[in-house]
């Protein structure tokens, strides 16, 4: 049996380099999770600092998007920034959010996490306290390595006393 030449030994390096490449790298669940809480983490500060950069940052701007908070709604991302977003710094004194107890699932580059929310506010025009507690549904769409959010539910009621 002729021996491999050195020819022969470079096509077999380079094909086996290729089959290794080529395997598909298993997701990391517990990442996907972690990164999806990051997210939900940058938008609550960013409703707290009405400040619309993590919003432009992590939801997916496309046409159609609804974004759902106790009845009302906002028609796309700039419609949720410019007239919900920002103007909450105006609006409201002493304003807490909370997002706690997060449940997570993931399904094939498609997740969604529901949280318990709480929000604390004074508004600042009739010095109405405002104090309500609820959920908050996150969708997500994986776009190449990361996590957009693709859509926002929120429900809550006031707290009784």
């Amino acid at each position: 049996m002729p021996r491999p030449t050195r020819y022969t030994n470079i096509l077999l390096a380079i094909a086996l380099s290729y089959c290794v490449v080529s395997i598909p790298a298993v997701a990391d669940p517990s990442a996907d999770e972690a990164r999806l809480l990051e997210i939900i983490e940058a938008v609550r500060l960013g409703w707290l600092e009405a400040d619309g950069t993590p919003f432009r940052v992590h939801f997916l701007d496309f046409e159609g998007a609804r974004y759902i908070e106790s009845g009302g709604q906002n028609d796309g991302l700039t419609d949720l920034i410019e007239h919900h977003v920002e103007p909450e710094a105006d609006a409201f004194e002493g304003f807490e959010l909370s997002f706690t107890n997060p449940d997570v699932y993931l399904e094939n580059g498609f997740a969604w996490v529901v949280v318990d929310t709480e929000i604390r506010a004074v508004v600042k025009r009739d010095d109405r306290e405002i104090h309500n507690r609820g959920y908050q549904t996150f969708l997500f769409r994986q776009i190449e390595d990361d996590w957009k959010v693709v859509h926002t539910h929120s429900s809550s009621r006031p707290v009784k006393k």
